[in-house]
C-alpha cells in the first residue's frame, strides 16, 4: 500500500511537470509567437546595408561636373571568414594582412554576420578571381558601389573637396545611427559642407541565413527590402570655362584666384595652387599617397583662397579712403601733400614717387603711400578697426566650404596683448595705412570687399551652391545667402570707384598696362612685403565699370609687383568672362610700382 502511494505521488508530480512544459510550449508558440518570432527572425536574417550614390554636382549651365561611376568593394563576413585565406585576400586587395585582421576584429556580436568593407575600387581581375573561387573563399564577396568621377577639364580640388572612409573619431562625434564602420563621408570642400544632402538615404536588404551563416535566399521574397535613395544634386554657380582658364593662368605657380558676381555673391571660379588630383581619393587612398600630399612642402591641400592670411598691400587703400571720408578726417576735395617720403619721429617712410598736393581719387590712382601714411595716423586705430569690420575684415565671409580663416584686423586690445599696456604707436598706424604690418586678409575677403565697393555698399555672402534638387520628388530648393548694406554715403563709393577706374584707365594708373579697348576695367594693384623672399602680387578689380558683372581677386605668392603678375591675370579673366575670349598679356604691367 505504501509502495502504491509513492507511485501515485510520482505519477502526479510527473504529470504536473508535463503540464507545465506543455503550457510553456503553448505560451511560446501560440501566445508569444509574435514577440519571440521576431527575436528568432533576427538570428536567422542577415541585414545588408545598401549605400546610395552621392548626389551629383552641376555647373551654372546645368552640365555635370562631379559624377559617379560603379565600383567594386571587397567585403568579408567575419563569421564565415577562414584565416587560411588571409594571404590570398591581402594580395587581391593590395593591403597588409594586419589591416584585414584589424577591420574584421571591429565586428562583434551580430555584426559578425554582416559584411565588413575592406577595399574599394577593386580591379576586375580580382573580382573575376573571387567569382571563380567562391567555394574556397568562404565569407569573401564584393558589393557594387558608386565612387566619384570628374568629367571636366579642370580640377577644382578645393571647391569640390573629397570624401574618405569615416574614422573612429568621426564615428564617435556623429549623432544618430546613419554612419557605420567603412562608410564614406565628405571630408573637405562642398563634399563636407553639404554632406547631409549629398549622402542620400541608405537601403536595406534582408537575407535569410542558416545556423552556419550561409545565405539561403531573400527574406519574404525581398518584399521587406528598403531601396536606397540617392543623394540630392547640387547646382553650382561655377563657370566651367572661366575655372579652366584660371587654373591654366595659375599653373606652376603659388597663389589664389577667386571671382564672384557682385550682385549676389555667386562664385564664378576659385583656384588655389598648387592643387591636387581629386581622383586619387575616389576609391581606396593609399596611405603613402595621402602622406605625400600632407607632407608636401608646397602644401597642395591648403586652400590659399580662403585660408591665407597675408597683408593686402595697396589693395587696402580703398578701405582707407572710405574710412577717412566716412570718419570726416578728409573730404572729397581735401588734399594731402605727398613729397616722396614721410618722417615720423626718427624714422622715414618712403614712397614710389613725389606727387605734391593730391586728393583721395588721385592717391588711389597713383597709389601714393605718403597720402595713406598720413591718413592712417589721422584716422586712428579705433576708426581703422571699425570701418575694417564694416567691410568684412577680421571675420569669416561665410563662404559655403569649411575651414575659412577670419584673418586678422588689429585692434587696441590686440596690440596690448602683444606689446603690453602701451598698445600701438603712431608708427604702427603708418604701416597699417598701406595694408602692411599685422593686418592679415584672405583672397575671399578681398573679393567680397571689392564687390561691396563696386556695388555701392551691398555686401553679399560668397557661395557656390545656387540650388539643391531632390532626385526622388524632383523638388528644387534655392539656397538663401545673406546680404547686407554698408550704410555709407553714395558719393564716397563714387569717389573710390573713380580712383579704381583711373588705376587702369588714367595716365598715372599703376595698372594702366591692362587697359582694354573692349571693356572698362577697374581695380587696384597691391604688393605685400615678404621678409622671406619675393613680394606677393595682389590685384582686386571689377568690370564693366558702369554695370559690374564680375569682381575678382588675384594673389600671386612671391610674384613681385601687383602690376607684374596679378593685374594681367585678373584682366584676362575679366575679359574672358565678359567676352568668352581668352586674352592674356604677360607684360601688361610694365613693372609699374604700386
Amino acid at each position: 500500500m505504501e509502495l502504491r502511494s509513492k507511485k501515485n505521488i510520482l505519477y502526479i508530480i510527473t504529470l504536473f511537470i508535463a503540464l507545465i512544459i506543455v503550457g510553456r510550449l503553448i505560451q511560446l508558440q501560440v501566445f508569444g509567437q509574435q514577440e519571440y518570432g521576431k527575436e528568432s527572425e533576427k538570428n536567422a536574417v542577415k541585414k545588408i546595408i545598401v549605400t546610395p550614390a552621392r548626389g551629383l554636382m552641376y555647373n551654372r549651365n546645368g552640365k555635370v561636373i562631379v559624377d559617379n561611376k560603379p565600383s567594386y568593394t571587397l567585403t568579408i563576413t567575419p563569421y564565415l571568414f577562414e584565416q587560411n585565406n588571409l594571404e590570398t585576400i591581402s594580395g587581391l586587395a593590395e593591403v597588409e594582412p594586419e589591416y584585414i585582421i584589424e577591420q574584421i576584429s571591429k565586428a562583434t556580436g551580430t555584426n559578425r554576420f554582416n559584411p565588413v568593407k575592406i577595399k574599394r575600387d577593386l580591379n576586375f581581375k580580382s573580382i573575376s578571381y573571387i567569382e571563380e573561387n567562391r567555394d574556397k573563399l568562404q565569407g569573401i564577396d564584393y558589393e557594387i558601389e558608386a565612387i566619384r568621377v570628374y568629367p571636366d577639364n579642370f580640377k577644382a580640388s578645393h571647391i569640390f573637396g573629397y570624401t574618405s572612409e569615416i574614422t573612429e573619431k568621426q564615428l564617435s562625434e556623429q549623432s544618430g545611427s546613419y554612419y557605420r564602420q567603412g562608410d564614406i563621408i565628405g571630408s573637405t570642400g562642398l563634399e563636407k559642407q553639404y554632406e547631409n544632402f549629398l549622402r542620400g538615404e541608405k537601403g536595406v536588404r534582408f537575407i535569410t541565413v542558416d545556423v552556419k551563416g550561409k545565405e539561403v535566399g531573400k527574406m519574404n521574397d525581398g518584399n521587406d527590402d528598403v531601396k536606397p535613395l540617392n543623394g540630392y544634386d547640387l547646382f553650382l554657380s561655377i563657370d566651367s570655362e572661366l575655372q579652366e582658364y584660371a587654373e591654366k593662368l595659375l599653373s606652376n605657380k603659388k597663389g589664389a584666384i577667386i571671382a564672384i558676381d557682385p550682385q549676389n555673391g555667386e562664385i564664378l571660379c576659385m583656384v588655389s595652387k598648387p592643387d591636387f588630383d581629386l581622383s586619387v581619393f575616389a576609391g581606396s587612398v593609399k596611405p603613402e599617397v595621402f602622406n605625400n600630399l600632407v607632407n608636401d612642402k608646397d602644401k597642395p591641400l591648403f586652400n590659399r583662397a580662403t585660408q591665407t592670411k597675408y597683408p593686402p598691400g595697396s589693395t587696402w587703400k580703398m578701405m582707407m579712403a572710405m574710412a577717412g571720408l566716412s570718419s570726416g578726417k578728409i573730404t572729397p576735395t581735401s588734399t594731402i601733400n605727398c613729397p616722396g617720403s614721410y618722417t615720423l619721429g626718427n624714422r622715414t617712410f618712403k614712397d614710389h614717387g613725389s606727387y605734391g598736393n593730391i586728393n583721395v581719387v588721385k592717391a588711389i590712382e597713383v597709389s601714393s603711400n605718403v597720402f595713406f601714411y598720413k591718413l592712417s595716423v589721422m584716422i586712428g586705430l579705433e576708426n581703422y578697426h571699425y570701418y575694417g569690420k564694416l567691410f568684412g575684415f577680421g571675420t569669416k565671409t561665410g563662404i559655403d566650404i569649411p575651414n575659412e580663416t577670419s584673418g586678422l584686423l588689429p585692434s587696441e586690445e590686440y596690440y596690448k596683448k602683444i606689446f603690453g599696456p602701451q598698445g600701438h604707436t603712431a608708427g604702427t598706424l603708418v604701416s597699417l595705412g598701406i595694408g602692411q604690418g599685422e593686418l592679415g586678409v584672405s583672397p575671399v575677403q578681398m573679393v567680397c570687399y571689392t564687390a561691396a565697393v563696386c556695388n555701392d555698399g551691398l555686401y553679399s555672402q560668397p557661395h557656390f551652391v545656387r540650388k539643391i534638387k531632390n532626385n526622388i520628388t524632383g523638388e528644387e530648393e534655392f539656397i538663401k545667402f545673406n546680404q547686407r548694406r554698408i550704410e555709407l554715403p553714395q558719393k564716397y563709393f563714387d569717389l573710390v570707384k573713380r580712383g579704381m577706374y583711373l588705376v587702369v584707365n588714367g595716365p598715372g594708373g599703376t595698372a594702366r598696362g591692362i587697359k582694354s579697348d573692349e571693356f572698362i576695367l577697374s581695380g587696384k594693384t597691391g604688393t605685400a612685403q615678404n621678409p622671406s623672399g619675393n613680394n606677393h602680387s595682389w590685384f582686386v578689380g571689377f568690370a564693366p565699370y558702369d554695370e559690374p558683372k564680375i569682381a575678382i581677386c588675384v594673389l600671386g605668392e612671391f610674384m613681385g609687383w601687383g602690376s607684374q603678375f596679378a593685374a594681367p591675370v585678373a584682366a584676362a579673366l575679366m575679359i574672358k568672362y565678359l567676352s568668352g575670349q581668352e586674352e592674356y598679356n604677360e607684360s601688361a604691367g610694365n613693372n609699374i610700382a604700386d
